[in-house]
């Protein structure tokens, strides 16, 4: 089986959840505040998925 992108969850030092989207090599692509539920974190994972493919790319200067 090849390897995929992964979402990590975990809790951070202070208790809340937070989670790191990682590329098929690991390298970490993007990672994301914190919450206070593991729901919440996972509805934030949810939206990413949801938005992203919907994301355009926009350049700043």
């Amino acid at each position: 089986m090849a390897a995929k992108a992964k979402f990590e969850v975990y809790k951070d030092k202070s208790g809340e959840f937070k989670f790191k989207l990682k590329s098929k090599n690991g390298d970490l692509f993007h990672s994301e505040q914190s919450y206070k539920t593991k729901a919440g974190c996972m509805k934030g994972i949810d939206s990413l998925r949801k938005n992203v493919t919907e994301a355009v790319v926009a350049e700043t200067e």
